[in-house]
C-alpha cells in the first residue's frame, strides 16, 4: 500500500530488546517559571548589626504583647475585685472612727468642737454650685472627662517633683479627685486599733506617696468609676476630706467657719473652703485668716479661668473676701473646753464614737470681758516683752463657771491651762480660811488681836518667826483690820488659837483640794492650790457659807437625741460654815478692797469683797473677790516660777480684776453684798504696871451657843504659850 497522501510517518519495527522508543514530535517547552527574587543579605559588618537589631525588636515585641495581656487581665481582676468589695454610697460618706464633741454655751449657741465633726451628709447635687466649681477646678479640673486617673497629670506631676528636687512620688502627687478618694477610703482598708495606735497613723499610712500606692490607687479608683456616677465620687469626696480644725466634710467646715451650711455658701465661702485642701492646717481660717484669703484669692483665679465666674464676679468675690463667724471668730473656750472634755468621762469626751452635744455654763460676753481685760493689761501695764503669764476663772456663787482663761494666749485649744492646771502657793490670798473658822467659832470682826513679834518652836524644825510684809507691827488691832491690811501675825495667832486642824478642815470643805500643810505657816498660804479651787472656794462665801464644786457641764446627750445621758443642776454642796460666819467675813473682805491692800481693785460704787495674796519672793500673786452677782480669780506669775518684778496681789492682779469685773458686770444692776457689819468693839486696855488684857466677850455665832470668853489676843497668847511652848 502506497503511503501516500496519509502524512503519516513510515512505520519502522524496532528491534528486539532495544528499550529506546520512536522519538515523538518535539513540542515547544512551556516556559519555565521563575521564582521571585530574594534580596540579597548585606553581608559585613552592617548585615551583622541590623540582624541583632531585628531579633532585639522581635523580643520587645513580643515581651509587650504578652507583658500587657497579662497587665490587662490583672488589672481586669483587680478592677473585678475592688468593685465587688465597694459598699453602697451611703455606707462611704462618714468614715470618722471616733465621733464628735459640740459644746454649746449657757443659751444654747455652738462654742466650741472637739474631736471630727461631721455635719452631716451632703450631696454633690444640692451642694452650693461655687463650692462644686471651685473644688473641681482646683483639684482636677478634667474631673468629668476622665476615667479615674490622669496620666498627664500623672507625668507632670513626676515632672515637676524631679525638678524641685524630690522623688518622683514626693509633694506634688497629679492625683484626680477620684485618687484622692481612693486615699481618703484607704483602698478600702478600714482602721484596725492593732496595726495603728492612732488615727493620725491610719490616714498617714493611707496617704503615703510611694509607688507601690499609686500602682494600688489605678484599680481602686477604675473600680469606683464603674461602681458610682461621677456626681456619687464627687459626694464622697465632699463628705470625707478634712479640711482643718477638726471639721469632716464642707458642711462641717462651712458651718465651723462660716456658720452656714454648704448648700448656701457664696463664691469667696466657696474658694476659701476649697483653699484648704491643699494643707488644711495651714490654710485654716481659725489659724490665719489673712493667709486663708490669699489661698482663697488663687481658687477663685482658678475658677475664673475655667469659665466658673466671670471676671465681675471674680472682682466681687475679691473685694468682699470670706471672713469667720461670730463662734469661729471668739473661738471662745478654748481652755474652758478643754476643762469641760476632762471633767466628764472619757469614754464620752475625747474617746466617744459616737456625736455628742453639752450643753455648759459658759457665757460668752464674760469669756470675751475677761479675754480682753487680761489683754489690755498686759499691753498697756506690763513691760514689753514680758514672759509673765496669768489666769482668769469667773463664777457664779453656786460653782456655775462662765469664764475660763487659762493663759495669755486665748485662741488656743489642748494648751497649758494655769487656771486648772498649776498648783501654786496661795499666799495671802488663804488668810480669809483662817478668819471663816474664827467666825464660825463665835469670833466677831470687831474683836482684837496682836500685832507684835511671834516665835512658835515648832517640832523638828525649831523656832519659827512669822514677819508681816511691811516688817513693822500695829500692835492691838481688830480681826477686820488684820485681814484688810493682810498682816501676817495676827493670821498666824487666829489660826493657832482655834486650831490649825479646824483651818485646815474649813478650807478643804470649801473645796481646797490640794494638801495643806501642817505646820503654823498654813494661816500664811504656803500650801499650793489651783485658781479654779480657790475661786470656788471664795464662791462658798459669798453664798452663805455652802461648799461649791465648780462645774461647767449642765447637760449631754448624743446629737439627735433628746433624753441626756449626763446632768448637772449646781455645783452648791453641805454647810461649811454658818451663815453668819459668811456675812462678817464677806464684810472683813469688802473692807480690803474699800480700804486695805485691795483698794486698785473698787468698782466704783458696786459693792465688792476680795482678798489679796502674795507669796514668798513674790512668785505668785493673787487677787480673789466677789460682788452680789459673780466670782472671780486671778493669778499672775512666771511657768519657771522665778520672782515677779515690783508685783504683789494687790497691784497687777488686782487691776486685771478690776477690768474683768466692770466689763462682766457691764449693764447690770448694782446689789448689795450679802454682809453683815457687826457693833463696833473699843480695844482692851492694859492696866498700868502689866498684867493681862481685859476681857471682852465675843459675839455669837447665832448656830451655837458661844460662852464668855476672854479676849481673844489674851486667849491667842495664853494658847500659843501653853501649847506650843511659844515665847514672847
Amino acid at each position: 500500500m502506497s503511503g501516500k497522501g496519509t502524512g503519516r510517518p513510515p512505520l519502522v519495527a524496532m528491534r528486539r530488546g532495544s528499550t529506546s522508543r520512536p522519538k515523538a514530535a518535539a513540542k515547544p517547552a512551556p516556559a519555565r517559571k521563575r521564582s521571585p527574587k530574594r534580596p540579597q543579605r548585606r553581608g559585613g559588618i552592617i548585615g551583622f548589626f541590623a540582624g541583632i537589631v531585628r531579633f532585639i525588636w522581635r523580643m520587645i515585641w513580643g515581651a509587650t504583647w504578652r507583658v500587657t495581656a497579662l497587665v490587662a487581665v490583672v488589672l481586669g481582676a483587680s478592677v473585678w475585685f475592688f468593685h465587688s468589695t465597694l459598699p453602697p454610697l451611703a455606707d462611704q460618706l462618714d468614715g470618722r472612727a471616733r465621733g464628735s464633741v459640740t459644746m454649746l454655751d449657757r443659751n444654747g449657741a455652738v462654742f466650741a468642737w472637739r474631736g471630727e465633726t461631721f455635719g452631716g451628709q451632703i450631696s454633690a447635687r444640692n451642694v452650693s454650685k461655687h463650692l462644686r466649681n471651685a473644688v473641681v477646678a482646683t483639684e482636677d479640673r478634667r474631673f468629668y472627662s476622665h476615667f479615674g486617673v490622669s496620666p498627664r497629670g500623672i507625668a507632670s506631676a513626676i515632672r515637676i517633683n524631679l525638678s524641685e528636687g524630690r522623688g518622683p512620688f514626693s509633694g506634688n502627687g497629679g492625683s484626680t479627685i477620684t485618687q484622692q478618694v481612693a486615699k481618703l477610703l484607704c483602698l478600702g482598708t478600714p482602721y484596725d486599733v492593732t496595726r495603728w495606735k492612732t488615727e493620725a497613723a491610719y490616714e498617714e499610712d493611707c496617704r503615703a506617696g510611694s509607688l507601690v500606692r499609686k500602682i494600688k490607687e489605678v484599680p481602686f479608683a477604675l473600680a469606683m468609676e464603674t461602681k458610682y456616677t461621677k456626681e456619687e465620687v464627687l459626694t464622697i469626696y465632699l463628705n470625707r476630706a478634712y479640711l482643718g480644725a477638726g471639721a469632716r466634710g464642707f458642711e462641717a467646715a462651712a458651718q465651723r467657719y462660716f456658720g452656714v451650711s454648704a448648700n448656701e455658701v457664696n463664691p469667696q465661702q466657696a474658694a476659701m473652703l476649697a483653699g484648704l485642701l491643699v494643707a488644711p492646717s495651714y490654710y485654716a481660717p481659725t489659724r490665719n485668716l489673712q493667709r486663708a484669703q490669699e489661698r482663697a484669692n488663687l481658687v477663685l483665679g482658678l475658677m475664673q479661668e475655667q469659665g466658673f465666674l466671670t471676671p465681675a464676679e471674680t472682682a466681687a468675690a475679691r473685694a468682699n473676701p470670706a471672713t469667720l463667724s461670730d463662734a469661729a471668730e471668739a473661738r471662745a473656750g478654748g481652755y474652758f473646753a478643754d476643762w469641760v472634755m476632762d471633767s466628764a468621762p472619757s469614754f464620752l469626751t475625747s474617746d466617744t464614737t459616737e456625736d455628742v452635744v453639752i450643753r455648759t455654763t459658759l457665757d460668752q460676753r464674760l469669756q470675751k470681758a475677761a479675754e480682753t481685760a487680761l489683754a489690755d493689761i498686759f499691753e498697756t501695764k506690763v513691760r514689753e516683752g514680758s514672759k509673765a503669764e496669768a489666769a482668769v476663772v469667773v463664777m457664779s456663787a453656786d460653782g456655775a463657771v462662765r469664764a475660763m482663761v487659762g493663759g495669755r494666749q486665748s485662741k488656743v485649744s489642748g494648751a497649758f491651762n494655769r487656771a486648772t492646771h498649776a498648783k501654786r502657793q496661795t499666799g495671802s490670798a488663804f488668810k480669809p480660811f483662817v478668819y471663816a473658822a474664827a467666825m464660825d467659832l463665835g469670833y466677831s470682826p470687831a474683836d482684837y488681836v496682836e500685832d507684835k513679834p511671834l516665835t512658835i518652836n515648832v517640832r523638828g524644825s525649831g523656832p519659827w518667826s512669822p514677819k508681816n510684809y511691811t516688817n513693822d507691827y500695829k500692835g492691838m488691832v481688830t480681826l477686820t483690820e488684820a485681814l484688810k491690811q493682810s498682816l501676817n501675825i495676827p493670821a498666824v495667832r487666829i489660826s493657832e488659837a482655834v486650831g490649825r486642824d479646824k483651818v485646815r478642815r474649813v478650807a478643804e470643805q470649801f473645796g481646797i483640794v490640794s494638801d495643806l500643810a501642817n505646820g503654823p505657816a498654813l494661816a500664811l498660804g504656803v500650801s499650793e492650790a489651783s485658781l479654779l479651787e480657790m475661786t470656788g472656794a471664795y464662791a462658798g462665801i459669798l453664798n452663805g457659807g455652802s461648799s461649791v464644786a465648780p462645774y461647767g457641764l449642765i447637760e449631754l446627750r448624743l446629737q439627735g437625741e433628746r433624753e441626756p445621758l449626763i446632768t448637772q443642776e449646781g455645783g452648791i454642796g453641805e454647810r461649811v460654815i454658818s451663815q453668819q460666819a459668811a456675812e462678817y467675813l464677806t464684810y472683813m473682805m469688802s473692807e480690803v478692797i474699800d480700804s486695805g491692800t485691795g483698794g486698785r481693785a473698787k468698782l466704783g460704787n458696786r459693792p465688792a469683797a476680795g482678798k489679796t495674796g502674795t507669796t514668798q519672793a513674790a512668785r505668785d500673786a493673787w487677787f480673789v473677790g466677789f460682788t452680789a452677782d459673780y466670782v472671780a480669780g486671778v493669778w499672775m506669775g512666771y511657768d519657771e516660777n522665778i520672782p515677779l518684778t515690783g508685783v504683789t496681789g494687790g497691784g497687777l492682779p488686782a487691776e486685771i480684776w478690776n477690768e474683768v469685773m466692770l466689763r462682766v458686770h457691764d449693764g447690770l444692776e448694782v446689789r448689795p453684798l450679802p454682809m453683815k457689819v457687826p457693833e463696833s468693839r473699843l480695844p482692851p486696855t492694859q492696866p498700868s504696871g502689866g498684867g493681862q488684857v481685859q476681857p471682852v466677850e465675843p459675839r455669837s455665832s447665832g448656830v451655837r451657843p458661844a460662852e464668855p470668853a476672854p479676849d481673844l489676843a489674851e486667849r491667842v497668847l495664853n494658847d500659843v504659850l501653853r501649847a506650843l511652848g511659844a515665847k514672847n
